[in-house]
């Protein structure tokens, strides 16, 4: 096993015993590899260990590891006669566990997730090339997201960032105003308001950190009680996983754990070509 594929192993590991300690079901919680910074060879061996659903910030460079890695297999490429095993296959909360080939080995199809903050010259490609955003925080860009997704394709699953810290550096809609923007969302054609995504500001303190995502999951309980079913919390990354999970975390988003630490630097055109449009 290589080391992304130990990585992997560890972290599915720490959620198991996280979700355990707090009386859930490990499978209740989505595994979101953050990839960001790591070239297509990275994506290409952690989906070897089974890893399927993949977050990245920047859309250029998201797309040249989407080209690079094309031989993998995506849900627009599904056989129409398997969509049906497909949909039978999947988890409550819409994520494919795989179709059967002709040959009947199991593909499971890649996932990808925008997870950064959404530039509005940036929303067509998102629209057109990923199946969760994570990082809604504008009424604008999840009309330009609704707008620019295909009419035939699977609705763009949607969360609405929340800056819980009111941090001036972060994304995210305030908590007062989460709930007018989830009703403003939640009809808008192409798109599928699933739940919150929040990145509290970073603590080594477990209570504090639970607090944060308490809060979250307060204020989705909140919107879903005026009218609104909500079914996910997308908290927790590789420093605070357990805390998020104690909090009803339904997707993780971990990177450094499973990939190692991160460049500092953009060496590649394309992801220079991101930060200048920031």
């Amino acid at each position: 096993m290589d080391a992304i594929g130990a990585n992997l192993q560890a972290v599915r590991t720490r959620i198991a015993r996280a979700a355990a300690g707090c009386g859930r079901a490990a499978a209740d919680i989505t595994l979101v590899a953050v990839s960001k910074t790591f070239g297509a060879a990275a994506v290409r061996a952690a989906y070897a260990a089974g890893q399927h659903a993949f977050g990245e910030n920047y859309v250029q460079e998201a797309l040249a590891k989407m080209a690079a890695l094309g031989d993998l297999p995506l849900e627009s490429r599904i056989a129409p006669a398997n969509r049906e095993y497909a949909a039978a296959t999947s988890d409550a909360r819409g994520h494919s566990s795989g179709v059967a080939s002709p040959e009947g080995s199991l593909l499971r199809p890649l996932e990808w997730h925008f997870i950064g903050p959404i530039q509005s010259n940036k929303t067509r490609l998102i629209a057109e090339h990923f199946d969760w955003v994570h990082s809604v925080d504008r009424l604008k860009i999840a009309e330009r997201l609704a707008a620019a997704r295909a009419a035939g394709r699977a609705p763009l699953q949607i969360c609405i960032e929340v800056n819980l810290g009111g941090e001036a550096t972060k994304g995210g809609v305030t908590p007062e105003n989460a709930p007018a923007l989830a009703h403003a969302v939640k009809d808008l054609p192409g798109l599928k308001l699933r739940g919150l995504m929040a990145i509290p500001p970073a603590s080594s303190d477990i209570a504090r950190q639970r607090g944060y995502f308490a809060q979250l999951r307060k204020l989705k309980e909140e919107i879903a009680a005026g009218g609104i079913a909500l079914d996910t919390l997308s908290i927790g990354m590789s420093d605070d996983l357990e805390a998020a999970i104690a909090e009803g975390a339904t997707l993780v988003r971990v990177g450094t754990a499973i990939f190692g630490e991160r460049q500092t630097k953009w060496p590649e055109p394309h992801r220079r070509r991101d930060a200048e449009n920031v």
